[in-house]
């Protein structure tokens, strides 16, 4: 029911909308939705991450350099990497960290 409720609470917001899918001891796996226009401010993580995009267009931006990622595309962040991501459509994206 993750997706669906993601895109449902999509309808009323005006930011990023991120649910978490799967935790373990020592992983997890987050959604985030996305309406067009959309951006997940420059940010962080302490562990190494894969970005998966479910569906969408994606700009993925660190160090001087965009990354344009459409439906399946991924891409692996490097831990304490600053980074954003901004939607270009209305995106899913799955990140696993851990």
């Amino acid at each position: 029911m993750t997706i669906k409720e993601i895109k449902e609470q999509l309808k009323t917001s005006d930011k990023p909308i991120a649910k978490s899918f799967h935790i373990g001891d020592k992983f997890k796996v987050l959604m985030f939705g996305f309406n067009k226009g959309m951006k997940l401010e420059d940010h962080t993580a302490k562990h190494t991450t894969k970005l998966l995009v479910l569906e969408g267009d994606v700009i993925y931006h660190e160090d001087k350099k965009d990354i344009r990622m459409k439906q399946f595309d991924e891409i692996e962040i490097p831990a304490n990497m600053v980074h954003s991501v901004g939607a270009l459509k209305d995106s899913l994206i799955l990140l696993t960290q851990g």
